[in-house]
């Protein structure tokens, strides 16, 4: 018989079985235990971080997931004339917007809206797919052919109001101005230098929207309206203006210039009439314009004046008394400075000549021997006493300061030239303001091309006065003014006569600088500046041509200026005075 002790091992066996089936319900359930309190713990965590840690930054992506922000553009302020006639305005327009999470087929509303707006495809398709929740895809639309998107129905395109700049009259006045870029931000002329006033204050709307961009009525809602800009009221008077530019394009035209400016200026309270720079542009058609004709040579381009720059050495040798009116000097058509030939327009013997017969007949050695007279210091002072090497100030932006080396710095020959107008460069605004000072009986006035401002409420701004300086007496200026009446009477400015009108005013006529600045072309610069009437200044116009065939001021410049200041006289009916008598001279007329 087998062991006793081996017919109990299955026994024990199945008792170890029932004990170990006993504890596996028991483990597992520890273990189920165990994992939902780790997964509950790992629960509480992450609604503990959300809840805390990563709150703001869900809630703000809730917000930009429902709420949109549009700016409101404010509208723009109107410029006008110094009458109250639109020069610039802002009319009703549209903006193109996408929100592109809501774009359902990007190439198909890419293809529509640019054959509607005649927009660039790519462009269009690349701002759809952008990404975020509003773009914009056009500015300052027309209200019909924003209407004609709107019918097609395109998901996820919307339109606000806004509006666009629109100049009434076109190509007027254009370079002064400027230009508006499509966010309605001013990028030259009097749209740039007073952007800050007329752009207003910007306002903005907040709505809130569900997932197919429909508004939630109880939804987060805020309006933010725009201000209104304010308008400019300018000095610019909107007819002398156009008869200048009529005039300029016909001066170019017959002397074949490559350009020309125009400034008609009032000389005692410094208001711009009319500046015109030609070629020019227009621009309710910007796109189309050469970048080179929006800018305003008038105030920003600099050249060498030529005699016209005579007028400051004889205000100078008047004010100083270098020498008596009757004083006659013997006077060559050749005169050597430091080795240097310095030449008068035409050969002529040694003639005898007072002052009045050297601005008359613009004697380059005349003017040389009376700046000798006055010496380097005093006459220097001069050249900044009437503004030459500093910008006039007159609140345009890129207004350039012309070019005059300090004193220190001129060569031996410099005495020469700069008494004539070489190696001086200035604007045309500032070679007017030089005649202005004269008509303004010697006080310099800063020239101005804003009257008035006026607000949103209607209230009107009268602009500050402008700022003034007396830079020689009241007696130099008369005594100068004669002077230059008598150059247009007999003189080279013949051609700037006005029947009825007694004319004051210089011719000049300078070469051009060579590019690289090595010397002088065979090109010129013509110009003719006076103002009238001569014994009761009433208007200063200065007219300068760019390289005209006709090369001489009193032959290109002078018959431009006469046709400019004569509609200027009649347009503001001003009366002629009594004639100036002659200043002493040596010469006898012609």
């Amino acid at each position: 018989m087998p062991p006793r002790h081996s017919a109990r091992r299955p026994r024990h066996s199945a008792e170890r079985r029932r004990h170990s089936a006993g504890r596996a319900p028991t483990q597992r359930l520890v273990a189920m235990l165990v994992a939902l309190v780790v997964g509950f713990t790992a629960i509480l965590v992450r609604l503990a971080l959300l809840q805390v840690k990563d709150a703001g930054a869900l809630q703000a992506l809730a917000r930009d997931q429902r709420v949109r922000d549009i700016p409101l553009a404010a509208p723009r302020g109107t410029i006008f004339d110094r009458n109250g006639q639109e020069l610039a305005m802002s009319l009703p327009a549209k903006a193109v917007f996408a929100d592109p999470y809501l774009v359902r087929d990007a190439r198909a509303e890419a293809r529509a809206i640019a054959d509607t707006l005649h927009l660039s495809f790519p462009n269009l398709l690349a701002r759809l797919t952008s990404g975020g929740r509003f773009v914009y895809l056009a500015r300052g639309v027309d209200l019909a052919v924003a209407k004609a998107l709107q019918d097609r129905n395109l998901p996820g395109i919307g339109l606000k109001d806004e509006s666009r700049r629109y100049y009434p009259a076109g190509a007027l006045a254009p370079q002064v101005l400027g230009v508006v870029g499509v966010d309605g931000t001013g990028l030259a002329g009097i749209e740039l230098e007073y952007q800050k006033l007329l752009s207003g204050r910007p306002g903005r709307e907040i709505i809130e929207e569900d997932p197919s961009g429909t508004v939630i009525p109880q939804g987060e809602s805020v309006d933010h309206p725009p201000v209104a800009g304010d308008d400019l009221l300018l000095t610019i008077d909107r007819e002398v203006q156009y008869r200048a530019q009529v005039a300029l394009a016909q001066g170019v035209k017959a002397n074949h210039a490559k350009g020309a400016t125009v400034i008609v200026m009032v000389p005692h309270t410094g208001d711009v009439l009319a500046m015109a720079t030609s070629p020019w542009f227009d621009p309710n058609r910007l796109a189309q314009a050469n970048p080179d004709n929006v800018t305003n040579r008038a105030v920003t381009d600099v050249y060498e004046p030529g005699s016209v720059n005579k007028v400051i050495t004889a205000a100078a040798a008047v004010e100083e008394g270098a020498l008596s009116l009757n004083q006659r000097l013997s006077v060559a058509d050749t005169y050597t400075v430091y080795g240097r030939p310095f030449h008068d327009a035409h050969p002529h013997p040694v003639e005898q000549m007072t002052l009045a017969d050297i601005i008359a007949y613009s004697s380059n050695v005349g003017v040389i021997r009376v700046a000798g007279l006055l010496g380097q210091s005093r006459f220097a002072s001069y050249l900044y006493r009437f503004g030459l090497a500093r910008a006039t100030g007159s609140g345009f932006p890129g207004e350039s300061a012309g070019l005059l080396p300090p004193p220190s710095q001129w060569s031996g020959t410099s005495m020469a030239t700069i008494p004539i107008g070489q190696g001086v460069a200035v604007t045309p605004l500032q070679m007017a303001c030089v005649y202005a000072t004269i008509a303004s009986g010697g006080v310099w006035v800063q020239p101005r091309f804003v009257r008035a401002t006026v607000g949103p409420d209607g209230a009107v701004a009268p602009a500050p006065p402008a700022e003034t300086r007396q830079v020689v007496s009241s007696s130099t200026a008369r005594t100068v003014t004669r002077m230059l009446a008598y150059a247009v009477d007999v003189g080279t400015g013949t051609e700037a006569q006005i029947p009825g009108f007694w004319v004051a005013g210089k011719t000049g006529t300078a070469r051009k600088i060579l590019p690289n600045g090595s010397g002088y072309s065979h090109k010129y610069v013509a110009s003719f500046i006076g103002f009238a009437p001569a014994a009761r200044p009433a208007l200063v116009v200065a007219a300068v041509l760019d390289e005209p065939v006709t090369e001489f001021g009193g032959v290109a410049a002078a018959p431009l200026f006469q046709q400019v200041m004569r509609f200027a006289l009649s347009r503001l009916r001003i009366a002629p005075a009594p004639r100036l008598q002659a200043p002493p001279h040596a010469i006898p007329a012609a």
